[in-house]
């Protein structure tokens, strides 16, 4: 792979939400020397989800930062680290909702993604996904913890069509999510994954299930060769479109991994509709998270 800054893109939409409750950022400072990308979505329909969403993204943005400014290179197995972040940032909620700052039960997904040279590295609960386009094809890395996969079975039996499925009003009930209790599953694979030269990860929110896989998989085949802005705009564009009159909240970061050419020590593209600028959430998340913040 060729050495360099990986090329990122980031973009936010409220989507028929009254607040925005994601939150993203991306870190690449040290170039493919080590890198990162974080997402959580708060949990739709409960007290301060956009409250947890930025706990989650803070906590393991300070956990992350300070194993990046040790050297990333010099941890051999990334899983426990990423494992101490995430139990640091599930007890974070915990110790707001102790302290009167968040409501009961607040919480979200996450994924944060961590980059080292040629390898990926990641853990996840919940929903949101983490997609590789490799070679012409679209898969998904992590794990779904949700019902979706359920639901996507009764497809297969023939019991329901595939569009009855994707719309499905309980496809998107998580089976684990952090609440700042016990987790009951956690996507940490052991070993990372060697990334190749012309790869394109997607990190996303629930809101981008707008957009079908195939769909989403021929738009990347149009455009890989792209700048991430370009397809981060050309994927916002499509969820846009589809005027969805429950629309989710959508997040999105894509990331190229071998564009030296580009520099991105914090990049960020904003979309139409987007909300908040990476380059101040890079120090703002060091700062006291608050409530009302545009992220």
């Amino acid at each position: 792979m060729a050495e360099g800054a990986p090329d990122v893109a980031t973009a936010l939409a409220l989507g028929q939400r009254e607040r925005q409750e994601d939150a993203i950022l991306a870190q690449f400072a040290g170039g493919m020397e080590g890198g990162f990308a974080i997402l959580s979505d708060g949990m739709g329909g409960h007290d301060d989800g956009d409250l947890a969403s930025r706990l989650i993204v803070a906590e393991m943005f300070r956990a992350l930062s300070i194993a990046e400014r040790d050297g990333l290179g010099d941890h051999p197995n990334l899983r426990p680290l990423l494992r101490d972040a995430i139990l640091a940032a599930n007890q974070s909620l915990r110790h707001a909702v102790e302290a009167g700052d968040g409501q009961d039960g607040m919480g979200g997904t996450v994924i944060a993604a961590v980059f080292h040279q040629d390898r990926l590295s990641w853990i996840s609960i919940g929903d949101s996904a983490l997609y590789l386009y490799r070679d012409g094809v679209l898969q998904r890395l992590n794990e779904v913890h949700s019902l979706a996969p359920q639901i996507d079975m009764l497809v297969q039996k023939g019991e329901i069509d595939a569009e009855t499925a994707r719309r499905h009003p309980q496809r998107s009930c998580l089976t684990s999510a952090l609440v700042g209790g016990a987790i009951n599953k956690i996507d940490c694979p052991e070993q990372p994954l060697d990334l190749r030269p012309g790869d394109v990860v997607v990190m996303a929110s629930d809101g981008l299930e707008v957009l079908t896989g195939a769909r989403l998989g021929a738009m990347l085949g149009r455009h890989a060769h792209a700048p991430a802005s370009t397809i981060s705009q050309m994927i916002m564009s499509a969820v846009e479109a589809e005027d969805a009159p429950d629309q989710d909240n959508t997040s999105l970061i894509v990331i190229k991994p071998d564009l030296p050419e580009t520099a991105a020590a914090c990049s960020e593209t904003a979309t139409p509709g987007t909300r908040g600028s990476l380059a101040d959430m890079c120090g703002a998340f060091m700062a006291q998270v608050t409530r009302g913040s545009a992220l």
